[in-house]
């Protein structure tokens, strides 16, 4: 198949289109930055450019994994997100059902699930972890990247039901390899081992919870799924993770207290919200390699993490 992967020298797109070549796809990438993977050069928001890609190329499908970002919100005006984010995917949306697909996936974020209720936690007096499920409602998402990924879905959701277009959202947790941009403590790769928990996958998953979507969805009509590293916890573990996540943990790993001592590390004290991405297990055949028991091996064997941490990393439309 010809796919158009948006985002293609971004780093999702980086590990994704090695993938879907692999599988015999035939991959045209575009992005505002040059890339090894990009072969126009451009901005989703710039229809002409849209629709001589789809003709040039013969665009048979296409992942929207391009957009800013949360980090970008100190870089670019609220008008540039929705530029890109909301006008960007009715580009491509149009253009896929011009051209008659039969499957658009699109790569969304949990950020859009996190209203600032949900974000204060502890700290704003919630007494239990918040389970996040697709069914979790109703949505707030408190910044311009939220607002124009939920109203980047709604245009998903309007074309699926107008063209037909089978789409896949795809809300995904955390893999970006920098540091976190709002915490100092604990250290980035220890944040990260402790993302695993609830809220963490890693990009290579990501990668190929996309190739399984695009498998999938043709059969399944408009679905939204989150992705996360498969958790262990139970809904009814969410009053005693916000009171004291460390007893919690114990009980479905006992060694981490012990393997996170000997490195250092420590522990979250209080865990606000867990992630469930049962559903792309149920429905995509998808569940994460790497989660929270592959951190413990690694600990055990003293071998590198199983993710990726670069606080180096810089996006690579900034960089060039």
């Amino acid at each position: 198949m010809k796919l158009l992967l948006t985002g293609s020298s971004g780093w999702l797109g980086r590990f994704l289109a090695p993938r879907l070549e692999a599988i015999g796809h035939k991959v045209v990438g575009l992005d505002v930055a040059p890339g090894e993977y990009t072969n126009v050069n451009g901005s989703v928001a710039d229809r002409p450019l849209i629709d001589k890609t789809f003709s040039d190329h013969g665009i048979e499908a296409v992942i929207h994994a391009g957009a800013l970002h949360k980090p970008d919100i100190v870089r670019y005006p609220n008008s540039a997100f929705v530029d890109v984010n909301v006008t960007g995917t009715l580009n491509l949306l149009e253009a896929a059902a011009q051209a008659g697909h039969d499957r658009f996936v699109f790569t969304s974020t949990t950020s859009l699930m996190i209203s600032e209720a949900v974000r204060a936690g502890r700290a704003g007096g919630a007494e239990q972890a918040v389970w996040l499920d697709e069914e979790f409602g109703p949505l707030k998402p408190r910044n311009i990247y939220g607002v124009t990924k939920i109203s980047a879905e709604h245009l998903c959701r309007l074309y699926h039901k107008l063209h037909g277009i089978n789409v896949a959202v795809l809300r995904t947790g955390r893999f970006f390899p920098e540091d976190d941009d709002t915490l100092e403590v604990p250290s980035g790769p220890n944040l990260k081992a402790n993302e695993f928990l609830n809220r963490r996958l890693t990009v290579e998953d990501a990668a190929q919870a996309h190739v399984a979507a695009l498998d999938a969805i043709a059969d399944l009509g408009f679905e939204t799924f989150i992705l996360s590293a498969p958790t262990l916890f139970a809904r009814e573990d969410c009053k005693q993770l916000m009171e004291n996540a460390p007893s919690v943990i114990a009980r479905y790993f006992p060694e981490a207290a012990d393997l996170y001592h000997k490195k250092g590390w420590v522990l979250p004290d209080h865990i606000d919200r867990i992630y469930d991405p049962g559903k792309a297990e149920r429905l995509l055949g998808f569940r994460g390699k790497t989660e929270f028991a592959s951190i413990l091996e690694a600990l055990a064997d003293d071998r590198p993490m199983p993710f990726h941490h670069d606080p180096s990393y810089i996006s690579p439309k900034e960089a060039s």
